[in-house]
């Protein structure tokens, strides 16, 4: 049997921070299928309804 590695991302929701800055709170994460969409898993969700996705860096 063949093991398939998906690519894993960071799903984020966008918050308005001090000083008009954007302050990012990871939410979730997202996989990347063979067909590249994403399915996308979140443990709260956002609520101005933004997201980010990006990629996972160490």
């Amino acid at each position: 049997m063949k093991t398939t590695v998906k690519k894993a991302m960071k799903v984020y929701t966008v918050l308005e921070g001090k000083k008009n800055k954007s302050r990012f709170k990871q939410i979730g994460l997202a996989f990347v299928n063979k067909d590249e969409s994403l399915n996308v898993f979140i443990h709260t969700p956002p609520i101005n309804g933004r997201l980010c996705i990006s990629n996972f860096t160490k």
